[in-house]
């Protein structure tokens, strides 16, 4: 019972027990009682706002993140995902691990056509233009 994909960070082959492939962990039906309530709680313009904030916030991240040396924005960024990577793979791992290790945010390696890449997804409801201002601070620092 294993979820695989490059942006999720699991344990190494025959490594320490990882509970994703231990358990139906993606099926358990209680987890759409939360999203009901939001859904109820909200309404249909609240979570319209929720989305188109976090598509912004996206936006954002991809039209600044494309002006940093050597940054290449991979997708066009029209949801809540944005896929970059910078000159070398060497380059965007060293780029990752410094703002990961700064602690402004997290976002996750990937692989994409066999090369590294850095993966945003802005997807939580309280990210605010603070957070994704201090995010590029966080890598224009482990740019420069």
């Amino acid at each position: 019972m294993g979820a695989q994909a490059a942006y999720l960070i699991q344990a190494e082959e025959h490594g320490p027990r990882d509970q994703l492939d231990w358990n139906p962990e993606f099926s358990r039906r209680a987890r759409g009682f939360p999203v009901y309530a939001a859904l109820r709680s909200l309404g249909r313009s609240g979570v319209a706002k929720l989305v188109e904030q976090g598509c912004a916030h996206a936006r954002r991240f991809g039209e600044e993140l494309a002006l940093l040396p050597g940054c290449e924005v991979l997708n066009d960024v029209v949801l809540n995902q944005v896929l970059f990577r910078f000159g070398s793979d060497e380059e965007t791992e060293a780029v990752l691990a410094a703002v990961q290790a700064s602690g402004e945010a997290w976002m996750s390696g990937t692989i994409w056509q066999g090369r590294r890449a850095i993966r945003i997804s802005v997807s939580n409801w309280s990210t605010t233009d603070d957070d994704v201002s201090r995010t590029l601070a966080a890598f224009a620092a482990a740019v420069s």
